[in-house]
């Protein structure tokens, strides 16, 4: 089995090292986990969930009760007052999308307090395609961070603006060169808006982050959240969907614009997914801990081969991301060939950057998946473009995602003795 999993014992000397040196943070890491599957476990039960909410339902999806327990489970999870959990929804991207047209509308101006939104976002925004914000008449602000960190005093400025009816905060850093924003430090963006006098409506998106912290978002001042399910919250079992959570007027509109005005949440068939979104939510915390010591384990040993990482094996944890900087095209490239190679599923397959929709340059990814482009699993990919920054995430098993992490680490010293 060696010949498939091919990796020397100066690699396997190198993680071991790193091993010793990161379990001590691992600790934290668990009692996280720990307390938050005693909140999902808690919202089960309070639910009372029972395998007759698993079953789907068809057509248009009328009185499908395990859809209504689990978005109401969501709401208890992100201490809002309703929520929308949906297999509609395709992406990440979709999800956000819908979820901020529901606090706008023509006229109206969008404030981003985190810079650029990401880059798929960006289409739905600022835009020219058939119905993007601009093409509605909604305006776009920003405001840029300031050493990576939220600029208060400016973001307080900017939210005097009337016409300002949606301040959008990105959590997790995306395609930048940033730090994650923790609960707090979000939890500081609202209290300045609130500070100012403005009454927008606070977004937050929230992909990435979801029970890295033993709170979320919602629980320091965001109106709504919303994200994917093929990410954190679907615990590497969802087949595809999003979630929105927060104000129950805001999701209300939000249904409306993923089905129709009048229909909203009412519809939207299950198809017997219903088990796989409960099983996920139930077993996101420990998914999501997983994922985060196999980025721990990622930052250390490729901070070992002489590469920066962010954040750091030893900083603190916001969202499931770890950064590498190449700052070359090619060990970048090595370092997702050798994540491809870890991955269970096209393992054979060779990753090649490629126009990927919604971004500007080509991107290259490595993604393995049991769900296609499921981020909770192991995956990597950058943008062709300096400073060559890789963005790895995931890994449903640390044993797996470790496993990973040291092809790629193989990879990248083979080509550096060749």
């Amino acid at each position: 089995m060696s010949d498939y999993l091919a990796i020397s014992e100066e690699i396997r000397a190198l993680g071991r090292q790193a091993e010793r040196e990161i379990m001590p943070y691992f600790s934290r890491i668990n009692e996280i986990c720990e307390e938050n599957t005693e909140k999902v476990l808690a919202a089960f039960a309070k639910n009372r969930v029972s395998d007759n909410l698993f079953a789907g339902t068809t057509g248009y999806g009328y009185d499908d009760h395990g859809r209504d327990t689990l978005d109401r489970i969501y709401a208890d999870l992100f201490g809002t007052e309703a929520a929308l959990v949906r297999i509609g929804f395709v992406n990440g991207t979709h999800t956000l999308s819908c979820a901020m047209f529901s606090a706008v509308s023509t006229g109206d101006t969008v404030l981003s307090v985190t810079g650029p939104a990401y880059d798929t976002l960006q289409n739905t925004i600022t835009g020219d395609g058939c119905g993007s914000m601009k093409r509605y008449g909604i305006g776009y602000k920003q405001v840029d961070l300031v050493d990576g960190r939220p600029d208060l005093p400016a973001i307080d400025k900017a939210v005097r603006d009337d016409a300002v009816k949606l301040v959008f905060i990105q959590r997790s850093r995306g395609y930048a060169v940033r730090q994650t924003l923790s609960c707090a430090e979000i939890g500081e963006i609202c209290k300045t808006v609130r500070e100012a006098g403005s009454r927008a409506v606070i977004m937050v998106d929230n992909c990435y982050g979801e029970f890295v912290e033993t709170i979320e978002p919602t629980q320091v001042g965001a109106d709504l959240v919303a994200g994917s399910l093929i990410k954190n919250p679907g615990g590497g079992l969802a087949p595809t969907g999003g979630y929105i959570a927060g104000r129950a007027d805001l999701v209300e509109n939000a249904s409306y614009r993923l089905t129709a005005p009048g229909i909203g949440g009412e519809c939207g068939a299950t198809l017997g997914q219903n088990r796989l979104l409960y099983q996920g939510i139930f077993m996101a915390p420990h998914t999501t801990a997983q994922a985060l010591k196999t980025a721990i384990f990622c930052a250390k040993v490729m901070e070992m081969l002489g590469y920066e990482v962010s954040p750091k094996a030893e900083e603190p944890r916001y969202d499931i991301i770890q950064t590498i900087a190449f700052g070359a095209p090619d060990p970048l490239r090595r370092f997702c060939e050798g994540i491809q190679a870890g991955a269970p599923v096209d393992s054979f397959v060779t990753p090649e950057p490629w126009a990927m929709p919604g971004y500007d340059d080509p991107v290259i990814m490595a993604a393995g998946a049991f769900v296609q482009g499921a981020s909770i699993e192991l995956s990597a990919d950058a943008p062709m473009r300096e400073p060559y920054v890789c963005y790895m995430q995931g890994g449903l098993t640390y044993s797996s995602g470790k496993a990973g992490i040291l092809l790629a680490a193989e990879r990248i010293q083979k080509q550096r003795r060749a």
